[in-house]
């Protein structure tokens, strides 16, 4: 008998490495290499509402947010609750802004609240849940998305290769 997934599983203690290894604002990687190429790929517009999916400590949120200006919002969401107090502490003026919440949930588990808007882009960079490794749990993760996301919504997902575009067939 197949074990069934608990999304519930922490992944605190991994979350703790990572935001002590990349720090608030994203390793060096992060800032001089992955967020400008993210932010290149994803030609935000002003205006549009983006789903930051595995967001950790929040630095390409709120430089999303930052790029979709006062018309657009971003939701970033982490399953875990560590990284997404430390993406809150370090996004005051954003979040005050009113351009970027955060949400505690896994993206296999995402809903959009009573009357949330839905989201024009979904992004994920180096998510498990859809890199392909875990099919049940990224089918399901696909299937919340498909429902966040407008009918010409469009998902990219960074699993350490090219960016790829999955097309959300509705």
């Amino acid at each position: 008998m197949a074990r069934k997934h608990r999304s519930s599983r922490s992944w605190d203690p991994v979350a703790d490495w990572y935001i002590n290894w990349t720090g608030k604002r994203g390793g060096r990687h992060h800032r001089q290499t992955a967020i400008p190429a993210a932010l290149d790929l994803l030609d935000l517009q002003p205006g549009e509402r983006l789903i930051d999916i595995g967001c950790g400590p929040g630095a390409l949120a709120r430089e999303i947010a930052r790029r979709v200006g006062k018309g657009g919002h971003v939701l970033a969401i982490d399953r875990s609750a560590r990284a997404i107090d430390s993406a809150v502490a370090g996004s005051k003026p954003e979040i005050a802004s009113g351009r970027l919440r955060f949400r505690q949930v896994a993206v296999e588990d995402f809903e959009l609240l009573v009357g949330e808007e839905r989201f024009d882009i979904a992004f994920a960079m180096r998510v498990g849940a859809l890199d392909g490794r875990q099919p049940e749990i990224g089918q399901r993760a696909l299937e919340r998305l498909r429902a966040a996301l407008k009918p010409a919504g469009r998902l990219f997902i960074d699993t350490g290769h090219p960016v790829r575009e999955i097309r959300l067939d509705r």
